[in-house]
């Protein structure tokens, strides 16, 4: 999701921000898939007879198909008011760190490049953007030295909260141990979420607070039995841990930094799943929910115009060839 004005799940970007929405259904198990990238936008009166505030957002929909349209909402214009809000789905172990790793990976860089771009332009606007990636972490915080925050605020969303929960319990905390070290390397902030009302009340209050500016929440939970809610700068290396494996094995695991040894203790318990995201991602012109019959007869007999066409040009270069 992508957020201006302040997106695996539900992700979203206003004239006070934009954000952006990597969504792969946060809340509702039965909502239809977003198909590519599909915009929306909220507004918030700030008093009587005064502009409303605007914020828009941007979801961005089928995993680590759709990449390259990252780079249609985030562009010089808007980064400065822009947030990312991730959402992965806590119900596919296995996916979870292929999903977040491409993700973040494509956007980050993207957002490298325009801010690069923006410095030789604007040199001064550029220099504010990386001091202000900072100032999710307090100044006296022990691990200020051993992070590497993300350009933009971030924020990660674990979604089906309520599958999740049933989990074996070693694997709920491998998972969460991780999803914790990831945010906390990001300067994100992290959240659990399901059906549940509580948990939706919290969510829509972060939203709010990219999106409009309304106070961050204060609040922590590190409970891996109850849902994580740790706002960006809360949480530590020192309470989080080391990678949950035992200490005669962390020897064996060749890494090259800290993220990448989490990597490997994470995937030995979930290896991803090598499925081509293009296969897997089913063409939307070709899903039933999405019928209408005048324009599918319109499409088909296109469709055969294309065969036909392919066959005659086949045929011509054959002959082609034939001739030399």
């Amino acid at each position: 999701m992508c957020v201006e004005c302040v997106h695996a799940a539900y992700a979203r970007l206003s004239v006070c921000g934009h954000m952006c929405v990597s969504r792969s259904s946060l809340i509702r198990h039965n909502t239809k898939p977003t198909l590519a990238l599909e915009y929306t936008y909220g507004r918030r009166a700030k008093g009587h007879n005064t502009p409303k505030d605007i914020a828009h957002f941007w979801e961005l929909g089928g995993g680590t198909s759709l990449l390259d349209l990252i780079s249609v909402p985030i562009t010089s214009d808007t980064l400065r008011t822009f947030s990312i809000v991730l959402v992965l789905d806590l119900s596919k172990p296995n996916d979870l760190w292929p999903t977040m790793e491409n993700l973040l990976q494509a956007t980050k860089n993207h957002i490298d490049k325009v801010i690069m771009k923006l410095g030789k332009t604007n040199s001064k606007a550029a220099s504010e953007m990386r001091q202000k990636m900072w100032s999710t972490m307090p100044k006296d915080h022990p691990d200020r030295e051993l992070i590497d925050p993300f350009p933009i605020p971030l924020v990660i969303i674990g979604s089906k909260y309520d599958i999740f929960q049933d989990f074996d319990p070693e694997k709920r905390k491998v998972i969460c141990k991780t999803l914790r070290f990831v945010a906390h390397y990001y300067g994100a902030s992290l959240m659990f979420a399901s059906k549940s009302e509580a948990l939706l009340l919290k969510i829509r209050g972060v939203i709010n607070q990219l999106a409009f500016g309304i106070d961050k929440s204060k609040s922590i939970c590190v409970d891996q039995n109850k849902p994580l809610f740790i706002t960006a700068g809360l949480d530590s290396l020192c309470h989080i841990g080391s990678p949950p494996v035992p200490d005669n094995d962390i020897g064996k695991l060749q890494a090259h930094s800290p993220m990448e040894l989490w990597k490997k203790v994470y995937e030995k318990l979930f290896p991803p799943k090598s499925i081509n995201p293009l296969k897997a991602t089913q063409d939307p012109a070709r899903d039933p929910q999405h019928a209408e019959s005048e324009v599918d007869e319109m499409r088909a007999q296109k469709d055969q115009e294309l065969e036909q066409y392919k066959r005659s040009s086949s045929k011509t270069w054959k002959q082609i060839e034939l001739d030399t």
